[in-house]
């Protein structure tokens, strides 16, 4: 078989339990002065942001300013935050996102937009607006995730939202990949029940999609094929055991490697209807993954079935004698299964989506996400999918 493919990959990545200690090292690598740009409130409560800004004032690495965002990113926190930064910018400054999937991509929309020649974000993203294009690099980025499941902190796009009008889109370069990660599972330990069951299974409908999608390579392949199994048995063992710090390491090993999967093979019909869901009806994009995945299984199943198998048989350690049908069978049974003992809707109505909104959610799902999906579906295909769901 003939490979062709290109990769794009944060230039270095630090995991472990501890290795948040190590971040004055690192961000000194990257420049003089941060940005710093931070998630939950509940990470300045426990006292991680405090000892970040030490660790790295310690280091000679002294900090700007600090920014808050406890929601998506929408186009007005864009522009604010570059608004107000864009004066007070000198060589050698660069940005952290010390959050989960929200922080991260307010951090590189900032990094990447703040070089280039004044203009609101909504002209820079994918599909609306003016169309620019970053003719400045990024300013450099470091990514600290305190949740496991987006994987922001290893692909090369920053996900923007606009609720009027509704749309979420993504400004994307491949120099918006983070220079730096460092990536230490004690930091998800705080996480609420919700976020985690959510985050867990974006990652997990990451790794499933990008496997399957008319892009996928060799190299994401062999990530999805070895991070795949542990990843579900992790957050399945989290659902019982928050504080298990194996578990989460897991999850955040399978989070990232889910990130590094979809920046370098795209996604698929869950990934393409989640952003449709959450502009046209609020859901969070975690919520909308969990309720989108299983039906997207059973969408691709008759195209996918070989390689649904693959991972089935990895997943449950069956052998060959267990036909393509049923090992994909049962790996979506495993999943429809995770969804609900994590408690997440599992019905459209469920989440307080009205009927009536169903064909404009539909027509919204048509962006770069559904242009990966391995079955070709039309408008009306995906409407009447949903409607099975409602």
């Amino acid at each position: 078989m003939t490979m062709n493919y290109e990769l794009t990959l944060p230039h270095k990545i630090i995991f472990g339990i501890g290795k948040r200690c190590e971040v004055g090292s690192i961000a000194r690598t990257l420049g003089h002065r941060a940005v710093l740009i931070t998630g939950s409130k509940t990470l300045a409560a426990l006292g991680f942001v405090a000892q970040l800004i030490a660790d790295l004032e310690h280091a000679g690495v002294s900090v700007l300013t600090t920014e808050t965002i406890s929601h998506e990113p929408e186009t007005q926190d864009v522009d604010r935050l570059v608004t107000r930064l864009r004066r007070a910018m000198l060589p050698g400054d660069f940005v952290i996102g010390f959050g989960g999937g929200s922080a991260i991509d307010l951090a590189k929309a900032a990094s990447a937009l703040l070089p280039q020649e004044e203009a609101p974000v909504v002209d820079y993203l994918e599909g609306v607006g003016r169309g620019l294009t970053l003719k400045q690099p990024p300013l450099p980025i470091l990514a600290i995730p305190t949740t496991a499941g987006t994987g922001a902190e290893a692909t090369k796009n920053a996900v923007i939202a606009s609720y009027t009008p509704p749309f979420k889109k993504s400004l994307r370069h491949d120099k918006m990949m983070p220079q730096a990660v460092l990536i230490d599972p004690e930091l998800t330990l705080h996480c609420p029940r919700k976020v985690m069951a959510e985050s867990g299974l974006d990652a997990v409908t990451q790794l499933l999609e990008s496997y399957v999608t008319r892009k996928h390579q060799p190299f994401t392949d062999a990530l999805v094929e070895q991070c795949f199994p542990p990843t579900i048995a992790a957050l399945e063992t989290l659902l019982t055991k928050p504080e298990d710090l194996e578990a989460r390491s897991a999850m955040s090993h399978g989070a990232m490697l889910s990130g590094l999967a979809l920046a370098n093979s795209g996604l698929g019909m869950a990934h393409g209807v989640a952003p449709a869901l959450g502009t046209h009806c609020r859901m969070t994009h975690g919520a909308a993954c969990a309720l989108m995945l299983p039906i997207t299984l059973r969408t691709n199943m008759t195209i996918c079935a070989e390689r649904y198998a693959v991972l089935s048989r990895r997943l449950f350690g069956f052998d060959r004698a267990v036909s393509e049908a049923t090992a994909t069978e049962r790996l979506v049974d495993r999943i429809e299964q995770l969804c609900k003992s994590f408690g997440l809707p599992h019905r459209l109505s469920d989440c307080g989506v009205q009927s009536a909104q169903i064909p404009a959610i539909a027509r919204d799902s048509q962006g770069n996400s559904m242009s990966g999906n391995p079955k070709e579906l039309s408008v009306s295909e995906i409407e009447s999918i949903l409607r099975t769901i409602y």
